[in-house]
This record gives structure tokens, C-alpha cells and sequence, in this order.
């Protein structure tokens, strides 16, 4: 039986961000040539009321109340589909009109990162947006969910904030380790990045041993016809990372998310959140 090609999954939700997840997904599709798939999931809470009331109310004539619940319960998921249906026609369209040709759509019950979970053996890569409809404005809830996703799946991950722009140039954070070298591989053999100039940063590790590797890495990127600006920093790892990108315009951030990687530990914690919130580009996490 022939394997069915990996394609580009973004999960689309109504929020502002969700412009912005169909275009990266569409600009993401069309580099690579790949079938887009578009996923809403329904979650409990669109289809039902926040609360419980059945163990509170009482018996009798309490049980006209209790039908009358259910029924808007039956409407509220009704209508929820409905929403659901019209989203991602929408997307569709969106989709379709930033360069997207091959596109399909998917409408589950349940959450996101359940649904991302399981659609993994489809995916060459994910496409979220940082803030969804439960959070506008406020990025540290909807966080935890991006955190989880990445500890689950093993498939990278783009994540856009809420407006998307076709990256000029990209960065990646190289740490000399067996994992940085991955990434390289990644890149390299994706495709995806295929023209744009690279910025190669290395945060201290200024030691000959590193700054052997990493000049390595930097001649691998130009054999491989890259346009390479490579840098040695100093400072935190976080906050030089963004500073540098800031300076220098940069459309799109690359990170590892691989075991015993230092730079894996900013996808630890609150470290995930500010990194990913303070982010003036798309990000993408390696995997």
C-alpha cells in the first residue's frame, strides 16, 4: 500500500490569529508543494454550558428547567457546527488566495492538541497561531496548550502570532551540540528555508572546541548555498536571541526542541512563554 504524503496541518479557531495561521500554512504549502490541511476542533465548551446543573437544581418541577437546558445544550452544539463549517470554508478561501492550491478541511470534536496528536502520522509539519479565541489579548493560557503540543508531537512546529508576513530571512540558534547539527540536517534537507539568508547565532560558548563547530556549521550552510551571516554572542540566551533578531529584521526564528540541548531548556517552562510571546517573527520549533 502506497503511504499518503505528509502534508501541512494548521488548526484554525476564529480568533484574529487565525488570518495569520492560514497564510504561514499556505506560505509554508506552497514552498514545499505539499496538501494543506485545515483543522477546527469543537470543544466541549462550544457545545455546551460551562457548568453542570443536574446535581444542584433538585427534583420535580425542577425537571422542566433541566429539558429546557438540554435543549439549548442541542442548540448550542448546532450552532457551533455550523460556525465550525463556515470557519473553515473561510480558511479555505484565505488559504487558497495566499498560494495554497491543494487544500482540504477538517472539522473534530474534542481539543486541539488531542486532535494535532493524532493527526501527527499526516503531518510534515504544524502550523498554531500563539493566541486563540478563549485569550485574545492575553497569550500566557493559551501558552500551556503550545507547550503541551510541543512536548507531545514530534513533527516541527510553526507558530505565528496575529499577522503573518512572508519571511526575507530566517535565524538559527546553534549551541555546537550533536542536537544543533540535527537542525542543520533539518534545514538543510527541508527545503523549506531553500533561498533565504540564514543568520547563525551562537550564544557564549566562545571556547575553541564550540567556535570550531560552529564556523563548520556556517561552511556546511554556504556549501549548501546559503547566504550565511554567522555571530557569537554574549548574554542570556533568551533575551540575546531576541535582541539580535529585533536588530536585525529578522522574518523567521529557528529553535531546537531536542533532549539535553541547552537551548532546548527555553522551551521548558516560562521560559516557552516569553519566548515565543516576545517573538516579533514567526517561530518555528524543530523536531
Amino acid at each position: 500500500m502506497e503511504q499518503e504524503e505528509e502534508k501541512i496541518i494548521a488548526s484554525v479557531d476564529g480568533s484574529v490569529g487565525s488570518l495569520a495561521v492560514c497564510e504561514a500554512a499556505a506560505w509554508v504549502a506552497s514552498r514545499l508543494k505539499r496538501r494543506l490541511l485545515l483543522l477546527h476542533t469543537l470543544e466541549r465548551r462550544q457545545q455546551h454550558g460551562a457548568d453542570d446543573w443536574s446535581g444542584t437544581i433538585g427534583l420535580g418541577a425542577q425537571s422542566e428547567l433541566l429539558e429546557r437546558m438540554a435543549q439549548l445544550d442541542q442548540e448550542r452544539g448546532r450552532l457551533a457546527m455550523q460556525y465550525g463549517k463556515t470557519l473553515l470554508t473561510e480558511a479555505e478561501s484565505r488559504a487558497m488566495a495566499h498560494g495554497a492550491t491543494n487544500v482540504e478541511t477538517l472539522l473534530r470534536h474534542g481539543d486541539f492538541v488531542e486532535a494535532l496528536v493524532e493527526l501527527e502520522a499526516q503531518a510534515r509539519l504544524m502550523v498554531v497561531g500563539k493566541v486563540g479565541t478563549d485569550h485574545a489579548g492575553e497569550f500566557t493560557a493559551l501558552g500551556s496548550h503550545i507547550e503541551s503540543l510541543i512536548r507531545q508531537v514530534h513533527t516541527s512546529i510553526l507558530i505565528t502570532g496575529a499577522q503573518f508576513t512572508a519571511p526575507q530571512s530566517f535565524m538559527l540558534a546553534y549551541d555546537g551540540r550533536d542536537t544543533a547539527e540535527r537542525s542543520l540536517d533539518r534545514i538543510i534537507k527541508g527545503g523549506l528555508l531553500a533561498g533565504l539568508p540564514c543568520h547563525l547565532v551562537m550564544v557564549g560558548h566562545h571556547d575553541t572546541g564550540h567556535i570550531d563547530k560552529f564556523e563548520t556549521a556556517t561552511m556546511r550552510l554556504k556549501d549548501e548555498g546559503y547566504e550565511v551571516t554567522s555571530r557569537l554572542i554574549d548574554g542570556g540566551v533568551t533575551d540575546s536571541l531576541l535582541n539580535y533578531q529585533r536588530e536585525n529584521d529578522i522574518g523567521l526564528l529557528i529553535m531546537g526542541a531536542f533532549a539535553h540541548s541547552k537551548v532546548r531548556h527555553l522551551f521548558l517552562g516560562s521560559n516557552t512563554i516569553r519566548m515565543i510571546q516576545s517573538s516579533l517573527s514567526p517561530l518555528i520549533v524543530l523536531r
